[in-house]
């Protein structure tokens, strides 16, 4: 499977709370609750407002429930509104033997991604659970995709199995594109903005109120998420100021999490995707009712579904290389500040923390035609349009260019992060001003929040972990494979079970440390990599310690990444695991220091 292939496959598979340290009682599901019955022998379970029956699955002997609903039905009048509690509806048992509808799909500017239809009907969650399963710890797995794609289909089963079926499996959707993400001043008065983050609370929540009769704990939860899962996650941990303490997870990983700008819900960008998405609805008030007193927003809630997921789609695909037309923003409320500036004052949601980014984040958001320092300098003024000269001039100084042009001959290779060219001028995929703009792009947008979260959870009886998975190419998207299974042509089968084993110890014991049977199978326990894994140190700022996730030998292929970006990698037989401790400020040419930088110029890259 090409990696974009794989790439797409990831991102297409791929509430008001008052703030405290338990969970609000009574809750949006307390009525419900005083009815629900225990699971039964035959996999019945009674949630009180709906009962569902799920399978045994006889290969990886999970027991499974698809297709749960977790809140109403975000339609009709309850378009862009909170996610509200399920009706009750309790005449017949629902089998819970297939998946639901996933949300309506929007995609990205870039690559020609097609349009795939979805349901609004879509607020459903998944459960994984071993057999007589008893308080086991709870892994909620929150899809990718940009706030545009994705649903809740990853199968689980692989990770819970490496894990000797120690913990439960959660998987959700939210509402995506439009219907999760539109934001005006006209929204936020007659509805809520980010409403696509309110259902991920509100799953968080069902959880809190059910899961125990899967078997699973709820003091016990860990939230994660990949690319703009894992955005959701670093949303999460700061939700309501980062007032709600562990009431709804413990434990939280964040694998390559999506920052993109997030401004003011009434800002001019999320206002003009509001207008564009209203016209191409034919909600304007010169296009559809005149002098009607009817708002646009009350014309959009009255819109058929098609008709929004086409303008829904059309706006996020219309914008600048590599953008979404619909994110979330800064709301006052759920979502106080923007990340980086929160995660700088420590206020956060959640005791423990592994996070982590790939190598080469960059490579599939990034136009393929930067070849001069001056191509790259337009690319910057179209990215950051708020950048002066001045502020240009000081990008260009924290990512100094090895050369003035891109040598079409230039041989790509995987940087040692420790010596030798750095990811500023020199990857797998690219190399000089090609890939300084890859290294920009990843260092904004998945890179520096990773470090931004370490940091945060640091001192106050909190921990953090941080790595970076570095097989190659390491393209955005391509670790999800290693974790969750099936593995890819590249990824070995001791580097799958380590990886699995990493998160799986950190769901069950607060700590990703592996012993070095799983790190470095056969060797000497003292080897580089053992000890790098079954001694991982938490992150600190003095400390900043980072595992590096790599391996060595196999076979060398070429293969290609995007169209016209190649790649060497190496598939098995004979892959080694290769892991290392490395100073993640120092790393790749001082990262650590430029994701400051990145940190200072809030004001103009609202992060």
């Amino acid at each position: 499977m090409p990696p974009l292939t794989e790439f797409l496959g990831v991102f297409l598979s791929v509430v008001s709370l008052v703030a405290s340290d338990v969970v609000p009682s009574p809750g949006p599901f307390e009525h419900f609750k005083t009815k629900a019955a225990t699971t039964d022998v035959g996999l019945s379970v009674d949630l009180g407002y709906e009962i569902y029956e799920g399978y045994n699955n006889q290969t990886t002997g999970l027991n499974i429930w698809r297709g749960i609903r977790f809140a109403a039905s975000p339609t009709g009048s309850l378009r862009w509104q909170a996610p509200q509690v399920p009706a009750e509806n309790r005449s017949q048992i629902i089998q819970a033997t297939s998946y639901a509808p996933f949300c309506p799909q929007s995609s990205f500017s870039g690559y020609g991604l097609f349009n795939m239809a979805g349901d609004e009907d879509c607020l459903f969650l998944n459960v994984y659970a071993p057999e007589n399963a008893t308080d086991l710890p709870v892994l909620v797995w929150i899809h990718g995709g940009g706030y545009g794609l994705g649903n809740g289909r990853q199968d689980l089963s692989e990770i819970i199995n490496t894990n000797n079926n120690s913990f439960i499996g959660v998987t959700i959707q939210y509402r995506l594109g439009a219907f999760g993400f539109l934001s005006s001043d006209e929204v936020f008065r007659n509805g809520v903005v980010n409403a696509g983050i309110l259902d991920q609370t509100f799953a968080l929540k069902w959880v809190q109120a059910y899961i125990s009769q899967f078997g699973g704990d709820p003091r016990a939860v860990t939230v994660s998420g990949e690319s703009a899962g894992g955005g959701s996650v670093m949303l999460q941990t700061t939700a309501y100021g980062g007032t709600m303490g562990t009431s709804l997870f413990r434990n939280a990983i964040a694998a390559s999490p999506f920052l993109p700008m997030q401004y003011e819900y009434k800002d001019w960008i999320p206002s003009q995707a509001y207008y564009s998405f209203a016209a191409l609805a034919g909600c304007m008030p010169d296009t559809v009712y005149g002098s009607s007193s009817r708002t646009i927003f009350e014309c959009l809630v009255e819109r058929n579904t098609t008709t929004l997921q086409y303008a829904s789609f059309n706006v996020s695909t219309s914008g600048i290389f590599g953008t979404w037309g619909f994110l979330p923003v800064t709301d006052g409320v759920f979502i106080q500040k923007t990340p980086s500036q929160q995660l700088l004052e420590k206020r956060i949601n959640g005791q423990n923390l592994l996070v982590g980014n790939n190598a080469n984040e960059g490579v599939y958001f990034v136009p393929q035609n930067i070849d001069t320092e001056k191509a790259l300098v337009t690319w910057l003024r179209l990215t950051f349009p708020l950048f002066s000269n001045d502020d240009i001039t000081k990008v260009l100084l924290y990512y100094p260019s090895s050369n003035a042009t891109d040598s079409l001959n230039a041989v790509d290779f995987a940087t040692s992060g420790t010596q030798g060219p750095t990811a500023i001028n020199k990857s797998s995929v690219a190399s000089a001003q090609q890939q300084r703009a890859y290294n920009i792009y990843a260092e904004t947008t998945f890179v520096c929040p990773s470090y931004w979260m370490a940091e945060a959870f640091t001192g106050s009886g909190r921990s953090s972990y941080k790595y970076q998975y570095s097989v190659p190419a390491a393209e955005h998207g391509a670790d999800v494979t290693a974790y969750f299974g099936p593995p890819a042509s590249n990824q070995g089968p001791d580097f799958v079970k380590a990886f699995m084993s990493i998160w799986g110890n950190f769901v069950t014991h607060n700590n990703p440390s592996i012993p070095p049977s799983i790190s470095d199978p056969g060797s000497n326990v003292s080897s580089t990599t053992a000890e790098a894994a079954s001694n991982w140190p938490n992150f600190h700022i003095y400390a900043p310690f980072q595992l590096n996730l790599n391996q060595t030998a196999g076979q060398e292929v070429q293969t290609t990444i995007v169209p016209g970006v190649n790649a060497t990698v190496y598939t098995g037989p004979g892959l080694k695991n290769d892991f290392e401790l490395v100073n993640a400020y120092t790393w790749e040419g001082g990262r650590g220091y430029r994701c400051d930088f990145w940190r200072s110029v809030a004001p103009i890259v609202p992060q």
